[in-house]
């Protein structure tokens, strides 16, 4: 399938009223079509793994066409310059969470990038930094706990940054990491108590409400 018929079937999945409902959910619709992301999901099985086209889809600056890309493509080649390139041109949060789960924590360069990334000035790359500690800890199996310890220093230290989309990222990952196994969850429910002493607000609220979570989670 190339890049033409693609765009086309994404233009005749267009939905106007879901269009039009994602702004309710901060979501830049400017350059979007309206397609539910399970849509899309079923359009990436028909299409399967393909690089080159994932490559051209980024290209069109269309929001939908940007998810399936990152459903497409295949993690094995994606190279650290496109990484860099797909992240700086981040605009909206839903991109940001879907091409990070789909696609980029299961590169081989991800908790090296999200180390770079929770450094950042730019409010999406920044989140793209947390988004790959959280999705890394959902999807690789096989990570040994010392990965996760040292990204906890990392949580801990920027707590503080109250945007919206930083802060969530934040607390999502701390969540994540604490929901892996035991020996974690101890690690990040005292990282989360440390960050509750800080005098910033959003690091009180990303503690206090990862807390909620990490106190519940039975491992017996």
């Amino acid at each position: 399938m190339n890049i033409d018929e693609v765009i086309a079937i994404l233009k005749q999945k267009s939905n106007p009223a879901y269009l039009a409902g994602m702004k309710r959910y901060g979501i830049d619709n400017t350059k979007a079509l309206g397609i539910p992301v399970p849509e899309l999901r079923k359009l990436s099985k028909v299409i399967k793994k393909d690089h080159t086209l994932a490559l051209e889809l980024w290209e069109t600056n269309l929001h939908e066409a940007r998810i399936l890309a990152s459903l497409v493509d295949d993690p094995a080649l994606v190279t650290s310059s496109q990484f860099d390139k797909w992240v700086n041109d981040f605009t909206s949060w839903d991109v940001c969470d879907q091409v990070c789960g789909n696609l980029f924590d299961r590169t081989p360069f991800a908790m090296e990038k999200a180390l770079l990334f929770s450094k950042a000035e730019e409010e999406f790359v920044k989140r793209a930094g947390f988004v790959l500690m959280a999705e890394f800890a959902v999807h690789d199996k096989t990570a040994k706990d010392a990965v996760f310890i040292d990204l906890l220093q990392v949580i801990e230290r920027e707590a503080w940054d109250g945007r919206n989309f930083v802060k969530k990222a934040t607390n999502w990952a701390l969540r994540q990491i604490g929901k892996r196994n035991h020996t974690l969850n101890i690690a990040a429910i005292e990282t989360a108590k440390r960050i509750l002493q800080q005098v910033s607000k959003p690091a009180k609220w990303v503690a206090a409400n990862a807390l909620t979570e990490l106190t519940k989670k039975n491992f017996n």
